[in-house]
């Protein structure tokens, strides 16, 4: 099925067995689902994450987020380690992730935004998606005020959207391809807008957007995040380590101290109340650099974290900081071409800087 890409891995395998630089690479994953569109390429679908665990187990070592923070503390990673992550919870995570994970006896990290438990309405992201990039119909014309500042688009012949025409275009990937139409252009434009904001502000606007669209605030089935018993349920076993990811899911950046404070300890706490263990395992939401701050990440330290996630490319070496972990964002690739990028990761991380 991968022959030449697998055979590059047996060769690369030989070559850092040889080498003294040790790496290791945390690859992000966010759902395991068949969608109909996935603007944010966050989805895998079951078959090909099969295929990536078949494939960490012939060619590197999958091992748990925790094992990792421990070594980096002790000074010692092992080389072609790998962590597998999800970050927000979605229902997903247990129905589909978790039965896969325990079929190849893979570890894994599902990063919880607490916020969401047992809530019946999606993530906003989802909520552009339902509203703007399913087929349907749509009024022409789209105002919003937003801090104080009064924005307009215009729908023209998009507000009238067929399913042909949504077929055409469901592989749109928001950060890299051009909007090919003027609803695409919106989506992106209130995604921008949107993700700075707190969730008080961001629900506002996303209620105007439910009302201007004539449609329900109840989530999409396909889009449902943890219950509090899924939570639990997901928990249970040798499998799934649980990690917080804040309460509203928020750019922690462009909070306060006292509200970053909050969204993290509360995080931690809720989590805790529900599963009875400790939970250590943090990771910051949305990720980049851009999206906390040094303070941030002493906040995370100081409430009894070890260790925390980013969502900048990169690998893990001997002296990357525990709470500055970069990941690898996975994408819906087939068994072969995520061969061809496992060699590539592992190859080129000499060249990344810890």
């Amino acid at each position: 099925m991968i022959n030449s890409n697998l055979a590059r891995l047996r060769r690369i395998a030989r070559w850092h067995r040889n080498r003294s630089g040790r790496r290791v690479v945390i690859l992000l994953y966010h759902r395991v689902a068949e969608l109909c569109s996935d603007p944010g390429a966050i989805s895998v679908t079951p078959q090909h994450f099969a295929e990536h665990l078949e494939i960490l187990l012939e060619y590197a070592r999958p091992i748990r987020l925790q094992e990792l923070s421990a070594a980096l503390s002790n000074g010692y990673a092992e080389d072609r380690h790998v962590v597998v992550a999800f970050d927000d919870g979605y229902s997903d995570n247990l129905y589909n992730a978790k039965p896969i994970l325990e079929r190849y006896n893979v570890p894994a990290t599902v990063f919880v935004t607490t916020g969401h438990l047992g809530d019946n309405r999606e993530f906003w992201w989802d909520t552009l998606d339902r509203l703007l990039l399913q087929p349907g119909t749509l009024p022409e014309t789209l105002s919003l005020t937003v801090h104080g500042s009064t924005y307009q688009w215009e729908l023209g012949e998009a507000a009238q959207y067929s399913e042909d025409t949504f077929r055409h275009n469901k592989n749109w990937r928001t950060w890299k391809d051009a909007p090919p139409s003027p609803r695409h252009l919106l989506y992106r434009s209130l995604w921008e807008l949107l993700q700075p904001l707190a969730e008080d502000k961001q629900r506002k606007v996303l209620d105007e957007l439910l009302v201007w669209a004539g449609a329900e605030p109840v989530a999409d089935p396909t889009h449902s995040t943890l219950s509090h018993e899924e939570l639990f349920a997901l928990g249970q076993g040798e499998h799934i380590e649980v990690g917080a990811h804040t309460v509203t899911h928020p750019k922690l950046s462009a909070l306060s101290a006292a509200s970053q404070h909050y969204e993290i300890q509360r995080s931690k706490t809720q989590l805790e109340e529900v599963l009875d263990r400790p939970v250590t395992s943090f990771a910051y939401p949305y990720g980049t650099r851009s999206d906390y701050t040094a303070k941030t990440a002493r906040m995370v330290r100081e409430a009894g974290f070890t260790c925390a996630c980013s969502n900048f490319a990169g690998v893990v070496g001997q002296t990357t900081d525990r709470f500055q972990l970069p990941r690898v964002h996975v994408e819906n690739w087939d068994g072969e071409e995520f061969a061809g990028l496992l060699s590539r990761w592992f190859w080129f991380s000499r060249w990344f800087h810890d």
